[in-house]
C-alpha cells in the first residue's frame, strides 16, 4: 500500500532541510565513533599497560616468595572465565569486567599449579570519563544539528521565497497579465558579478514576458489596422454591389460581401477584446425577457426554457452579443434541437450534434480554427469567450453524455 504524504512534506524547504538534517546528523555519528574510540581505545590502552606493569611486578614477586601485594590474588573466583582459560594456557591477558559492581580492569598470567596469578585496577575513572565524553558528544551534536538545520531552512526559505515569488508571476502572466514582471533586485546587481540560478531564472523570464507582450501586442496592431484599412473599401464595395442589377450572381456578391464584412467587423471586435481596455456597463435586463429576444433576433429555431427566471446586472448588449454567438454557433456546427435554458444566473445553450473537439474541450476557442472542414472562421466563440470576460461572467465549454455541445454561461 502506498502511503500518501501530506503537501508540505514535498516542497524543496522541507526536502532541502530534510537532506541537511539527515547529513548534519550522519557527519555527527560518524565524528562521535571516531572521536570515541580513539579516546576510549587511549583510556583503555592506559589502563591495560598499568595493569600489565603491575601484574609483571607481582609476578616476580610471586616467583621470588615476596608478598604479592594489594589488589594481586591467586585464582579469585570473580576473575572472568576467558581471562582464566587464557592465564593457565600460559599466556597474559586483559580485561574489562564488572567487580563489586564497578568497572574493573584485569590482568591475569600463568602461575604454577596450573592457576592464575591477577591484578585488579579500578577502572571506574575511565569509564566515567568515557561516559562524560559520550554525553558531550551527544549534546554537543545535537546543538550542531540545531544550528545547521536553522541557518539551512533560514537560506533554502530565502530561495525558495524567491522561486514561488517566481512561479506566481509566471501563473498570471499565463492567466494574460503580461504586465507581470519578477523584478529580482538581483538581477541589475554588477553584470560581472555571477548570478545565481534563481536570479537567471527570473530573468529568463521577465524577458520572455517581454517579448511575448511585444509580439502580442503587434499581432493586435496588426490585426486592428487590417480591419480599419478593409473597412473602407468594404463600404464601398457593399454600396456598388447594391447598384448591381437582381440576378443569382448578384446575389452571390452581396452574400461574399456582408461574410467579409461580418469577419472584418468581428476583427475589429476582436482587437477591442485584445487590447484589455472594454468596459461593461451593467443595467438590470430579465434574462428570460434578454433570452426571447435573442432568439428573435437570429432567426432560428431555438427552444427558449426558463427554468428559473431572475433580473441580473448586466451589460444587455454584451450579453446579448454571447448568447447569440452560441446560438449562432450550435446551429452552424452542430444539429438540432438546439435550446437555450436560464435557470437563474446560469444560461446553457445546447444542440444535439457531434460535439466540440478535443482542441476546444481542453485549450478554449482558438481563432481561425476549425474542426473536420467546418465552415467558419473560429472568431464566434472566440468573440463570445472575450466578451464574457468583460461581463464578468464564466464560459465552459462541454459536451453532453447522450451527445451534443453544452456550453454554460455563469453570471457573477
Amino acid at each position: 500500500m502506498r502511503l500518501a504524504l501530506p503537501r508540505w512534506a514535498g516542497t524543496l524547504a522541507v526536502k532541502a532541510a530534510l537532506f541537511i538534517t539527515v547529513m548534519c546528523c550522519a557527519l555527527a555519528a560518524l565524528l562521535g565513533i571516531l572521536v570515541h574510540v580513539s579516546v576510549t581505545n587511549q583510556t583503555v590502552g592506559q589502563a591495560r599497560d598499568l595493569a600489565l606493569s603491575r601484574l609483571e611486578d607481582a609476578t616476580e614477586a610471586f616467583e621470588e616468595g615476596d608478598p604479592i601485594g594489594h589488589g594481586v590474588a591467586i585464582d579469585p573466583p570473580e576473575l572472568p572465565e576467558p581471562l582464566r582459560e587464557l592465564a593457565v594456557a600460559g599466556e597474559r591477558g586483559t580485561m574489562v569486567a564488572d567487580h563489586h559492581g564497578r568497572p574493573t580492569m584485569w590482568a591475569a598470567g600463568p602461575a604454577s599449579g596450573e592457576r592464575a596469578l591477577t591484578v585488579e585496577v579500578d577502572y571506574s575513572q575511565q569509564a566515567r570519563t568515557i561516559e562524560g565524553l559520550d554525553r558531550a558528544i551527544v549534546w554537543s551534536s545535537a546543538l550542531a544539528i540545531g544550528v545547521t538545520v536553522l541557518v539551512g531552512a533560514f537560506f533554502v526559505t530565502r530561495v525558495t521565497r524567491r522561486l514561488h515569488a517566481t512561479a506566481r508571476v509566471a501563473q498570471r502572466i499565463s492567466g494574460g497579465d503580461l504586465d507581470a514582471r519578477v523584478d529580482d533586485p538581483r538581477t541589475k546587481a554588477d553584470a560581472t558579478r555571477p548570478q545565481d540560478e534563481v536570479a537567471v531564472v527570473a530573468a529568463a523570464l521577465d524577458s520572455m514576458a517581454s517579448s511575448l507582450q511585444s509580439k502580442l501586442l503587434a499581432e493586435q496592431r496588426f490585426t486592428a489596422d487590417v480591419a480599419h484599412e478593409l473597412r473602407t473599401p468594404l463600404t464601398g464595395l457593399h454600396a456598388a454591389a447594391e447598384l448591381l442589377p437582381p440576378g443569382r450572381p448578384t446575389e452571390l456578391v452581396r452574400d461574399r460581401v456582408a461574410a467579409l464584412r461580418t469577419l472584418t467587423e468581428d476583427l475589429l471586435e476582436i482587437s477591442r477584446l485584445d487590447s484589455g481596455r472594454e468596459r461593461s456597463e451593467p443595467d438590470s435586463e430579465p434574462l428570460g425577457a434578454l433570452a426571447e429576444r435573442v432568439v428573435r433576433a437570429s432567426g432560428t429555431e431555438t427552444e427558449v426554457v426558463v427554468l428559473r427566471d431572475v433580473v441580473a446586472e448586466t451589460d444587455r448588449r454584451r450579453l446579448e452579443r454571447v448568447l447569440g454567438n452560441l446560438v449562432a454557433n450550435a446551429h452552424k456546427h452542430g444539429r438540432g434541437p438546439v435550446s437555450l435554458t436560464v435557470d437563474g444566473p446560469v444560461v446553457t445553450v445546447r444542440d444535439h450534434g457531434d460535439g466540440y473537439p478535443e482542441y476546444l474541450l481542453a485549450h478554449g476557442p482558438q481563432r481561425f480554427r476549425t474542426e473536420g472542414g467546418a465552415k467558419g472562421h473560429g472568431l464566434g466563440l472566440t468573440i463570445a469567450l472575450g466578451q464574457a470576460e468583460v461581463l464578468g461572467a464564466r464560459l465552459a465549454f462541454t459536451n453532453a453524455a447522450d451527445g451534443g455541445a453544452v456550453a454554460t454561461l455563469t453570471l457573477r
